[in-house]
């Protein structure tokens, strides 16, 4: 049975943001600021250059205890043998994921509106809710939940709730006052000077917010 995943500052890569630095370093330094889960995502890369990404980054990780989870591409997941996959709405199904990544693998699903909980099959671990707030990272994501929004999805999820969208410092706080199991960061970590500083702020906020 897999333990839990640890969804308190979930961290999604942006090779754009990354810049200069690098995906892999700029895992490795907010890993070192408190990052709990990274999930591989870069829409614009194929399948070699995402695996051959995925692999630095396993590397990275090694020894970590922190999970390496792949977005939307589940060819590329199994080629890592990855800690497991997020997928969208319009992705291949969890099942067919679950079939291939086996009982291991951690399964996480986009929801952006409450009615889609109605069709969260049981292969899935966990959801990333979202966009809570306005974002400029992913240009074809629904309209922002606002926090009244999340807090409808996580009241009525049965699976553990990762809120994502446009959540930094300031709004880490009013996000887990939601009863979200944590929050998802792209900008907040990819996008700073000092992406080990980053995370250990978003940390200090977080942690006084979860019980302990």
């Amino acid at each position: 049975m897999r333990p839990p995943l640890d969804l308190s500052l979930y961290l999604v890569t942006d090779t754009g943001l990354c810049g200069h630095r690098g995906v892999a370093p700029t895992v490795a330094a907010a890993v070192k600021g408190g990052v709990t889960a990274v999930q591989l995502r870069d829409p614009d890369a194929d399948a070699r250059t995402l695996f051959s990404l995925g692999r630095v980054i396993q590397a990275e990780l090694a020894g970590t205890g922190v999970p390496l989870i792949v977005n939307d591409r589940l060819d590329v997941a199994v080629w890592l043998d990855a800690d497991g996959v997020h997928l969208g709405q319009r992705d291949v199904s969890p099942e067919t994921a679950r079939r291939q990544l086996g009982h291991h693998a951690y399964i996480g699903l986009s929801v952006s509106r409450p009615e889609q909980l109605a069709h969260v099959p049981d292969t899935v671990d966990h959801l990333g809710v979202g966009p809570v707030f306005p974002q400029s990272t992913k240009p074809d994501a629904d309209a922002p939940l606002g926090l009244g929004g999340l807090a409808q999805i996580v009241r009525e999820s049965p699976l553990p709730c990762v809120a994502i969208g446009g959540i930094g410092v300031s709004e880490a706080a009013a996000v887990m006052g939601t009863g979200a199991a944590g929050i998802a960061v792209v900008s907040a970590v990819c996008g700073q000077p000092d992406p080990e500083a980053a995370a250990h702020s978003l940390v200090r906020t977080l942690r006084q917010e979860i019980p302990a």
